[in-house]
């Protein structure tokens, strides 16, 4: 297996010092997230792209290894390359014939090939000779060196001979712990979980600060969601799931503020609890999915007054983006299924939002707010590592794991259909059912509860929450399915 990694044009166009340590950062990440394959993988740069070596690795490792780059940002493709000895003109065409007869069938393509050192021959020379030979010898349409349906790409260093095959587009972006980090103020639907995404995408370390609400459902909830988010796009950074009790400061708004002026004083105070959250993680600025005009709070007048009861920087990745775009990217990124089914929890707090909030008012209704329930909510925060939330699962919600599954228990494998298809679960006598994340609440109601269920997903994290949560509903028939040795493939 070897891998040609493309970095994001911005990174290329930057200063000599800037473009070296972006690179040397995406090089790193990549072999963290690698190195939990089980696999010597070889992760090397230079000053354009990284190359990922691995010669013993097998049909499973080499789909293993794409699915973690095209989830990497900091990536703007990737293709995997057969490396061949030069040889002579004929001996180039062979060699690529093998690995693109098949896809050229139907189709009009051209060959492009870049070349380092000297040679017999010349770039032009080799396009015109390959191009003829794969021209005559598959299926092809015909070839087009204007608008081809496929470029076929060599590269010819030395005396050796690159056909890349399989180019894939990567998410784009900076590597992530390229930019200071942020905390991200999450709720679970779409808006949160994009304008986190969009963060990550652009290099920035996304902690994370849940206000809570709607009471344990909601925070599994957004638990959930976080941890997806971590797990499939940042995993090569640690980061903090923060919770913030807000039913109390909830109750006093209702209590003390007037209804028109209950969102933006709730904004205020969200935003007042993340300032001293993110002052505490030496975090510089805090991220919400707030959109100009989607709601009443986000005026932008609104905006304002919220934003005026602090000083640090407030970033809003979706500021311009229309409600259909947002849920387009969160189809796009797996999280659409977490947010259409997640509460929107702020929506019952004001009947009558005012649009234009006067900042004389909005200090007037908050000069009868005992701000001491604020500072109580901030003090009872409770701070954990995104990888170690379903140790904070309250007792009563705690589900069985187990190793070993007997004959008439049945396996309910929640993983990804992509993680499913590259890295299939096989148990011998034992009923599997493969079930994603997403569609489990709606299907695990219609099925025998007279049967005993084992979820399963490969670092066990998702199925321990998605467990708890179902036996949180009622289901006490559920525990996980926690093989040894331990996998540490993405779920």
């Amino acid at each position: 297996m070897h891998f040609i990694v493309k970095v994001f044009p911005e990174i290329i166009i930057k200063s000599p010092p800037v473009r070296k340590r972006f690179i040397k950062q995406l090089r790193d990440n990549l072999r963290v997230l690698l190195a939990n394959l089980g696999v010597d993988i070889d992760v090397q740069r230079d000053w354009e792209k990284i190359e990922i070596r691995c010669p013993e690795a097998d049909t499973q490792v080499t789909a293993q290894v794409s699915d973690v780059l095209a989830r990497t940002p900091g990536i703007a493709n990737f293709a995997l390359i057969h490396d061949y000895p030069l040889g002579d003109l004929d001996s180039i065409f062979q060699n690529t014939l093998r690995h693109w007869r098949d896809q050229l069938a139907g189709k009009t393509f051209c060959v492009r090939a870049r070349r380092v050192g000297k040679h017999e021959f010349s770039s032009v020379e080799v396009e015109q000779y390959v191009g003829g030979g794969l021209l005559h010898n598959s299926d092809a349409k015909g070839v087009s060196l204007h608008k081809p349906d496929i470029i076929v790409p060599l590269e010819i260093k030395g005396e050796r001979l690159w056909v890349l095959t399989s180019k894939t587009q990567g998410l784009g972006g900076f590597p992530l712990g390229a930019q200071d980090p942020v905390l991200s103020l999450i709720s679970g639907g779409f808006d949160s979980t994009v304008s986190t995404y969009l963060c990550i995408k652009r290099g920035l370390r996304a902690h994370y600060c849940f206000f809570n609400l709607g009471g344990r459902a909601h925070e599994i909830g957004v638990k959930e969601v976080a941890y997806y988010l971590w797990n499939k796009y940042g995993a090569s950074h640690r980061v903090k799931f923060v919770t913030v009790p807000f039913e109390d400061v909830v109750r006093e708004i209702l209590e003390k503020v007037d209804n028109s002026y209950m969102g933006v004083v709730l904004k205020r105070m969200m935003l007042r609890a993340a300032e001293q959250v993110a002052d505490s993680l030496e975090i510089p600025a805090l991220v919400t999915g707030e959109s100009v005009a989607q709601v009443s709070s986000q005026t932008l007048i609104n905006l304002n007054a919220i934003d005026r009861a602090i000083d640090m920087l407030v970033l809003r990745p979706l500021s311009t983006m229309d409600k259909g775009d947002i849920i387009n990217i969160s189809r796009k990124i797996g999280t659409e299924s977490f947010a259409a089914s997640m509460p929107e929890y702020c929506g019952v707090i004001s009947v009558n939002p005012t649009t234009r909030a006067r900042m004389h008012k909005v200090e007037r209704e908050e000069n009868n707010f005992d701000f001491a329930v604020l500072e109580k909510a901030i003090a009872e925060r409770r701070a954990q590592n995104i990888d170690e939330i379903v140790d904070e699962l309250d007792a009563d919600l705690s589900v069985p794991v187990v190793g070993d599954i007997h004959p008439g228990q049945i396996v309910i494998d929640i993983r990804h259909p992509d993680e499913q298809d590259s890295n299939p679960l096989h148990l011998a006598g034992i009923e599997i059912k493969t079930i994603p994340f997403y569609s489990l609440n709606n299907h695990f109601a219609n099925m025998d509860m007279s049967k005993q269920y084992y979820l399963y997903c490969q670092k066990g994290v998702m199925s321990q929450l998605h467990a708890a949560n179902l036996k949180d509903a009622g289901h006490l028939n559920v525990g996980v399915y926690r093989p040894e040795p331990k996998s540490a493939c993405a779920i």
